[in-house]
């Protein structure tokens, strides 16, 4: 199998204040990209939102997706669609749109260039319960494919192989990044009843 497995603890993230909370970066690509001069394809993020009505930094020629992990979030996009959003519920939306949003939330961020095409699911994984993790790879055009997870509570074993298997607790990031074509799939064992959020990322150039 031509994968190739990165482990994130969440004691290595980076983690930067703005006028409205925190915003923890876990994970950027290519590796050496730097958020603040926008000369990345893809990058993860969770954030912690503290005060009730904040706007949205925009973002030029990048799409988003951002799922809320907790509290309630309502958004609007000015001359768009506007949405309420709970746990583990999504939206998507452009960059460049004015977006404003009210709530007091913990949310989960996946930006991503048009080099790149990019999704999010979550999932609930009990205790000793093992959950297929398929890599679709319907569309084999891609540089390379990242199936990238997210251990929000609990504790989990990332099966790859009888041989190679990683833990993941609470906070921790998994990326799993493959340049073969053909198809596979991981199993993720629950350890403790946990949730989950899954990322496919795959970059064209």
């Amino acid at each position: 199998m031509a994968l190739k497995a990165e482990i994130i603890k969440k004691e290595q993230y980076k983690i930067s204040k703005w006028s409205g909370g925190t915003t923890t970066q876990l994970a950027i690509y290519p590796k050496e990209a730097k958020y603040e001069e926008r000369d990345f394809k893809w990058r993860l993020s969770s954030a912690e939102v503290n005060i009730e009505e904040s706007t949205f930094t925009k973002l030029p020629e990048i799409h988003r997706i951002i799922m809320i992990i907790e509290g309630k979030l309502k958004l609007e996009h000015l001359g768009h669609h506007s949405c309420i959003l709970y746990p583990f519920q999504q939206d998507s939306f452009e960059g460049d749109w004015e977006t404003k949003s009210w709530g007091k939330v913990r949310d989960f961020n996946l930006m991503f260039t048009d080099e790149c095409k990019g999704k999010l699911d979550s999932a609930h994984i009990n205790k000793n319960q093992d959950y297929f993790c398929l890599f679709p790879l319907k569309d084999k055009k891609f540089f390379q494919y990242t199936k990238a997870v997210y251990c929000v509570w609990g504790k989990i074993n990332i099966k790859v192989s009888e041989e190679e298997n990683y833990i993941l607790e609470s906070g921790d990031t998994i990326l799993l990044n493959i340049k073969d074509k053909e198809n596979m799939s991981i199993a993720i064992i629950g350890k403790e009843d946990s949730d989950i959020i899954l990322m496919d990322i795959l970059v064209y150039k």
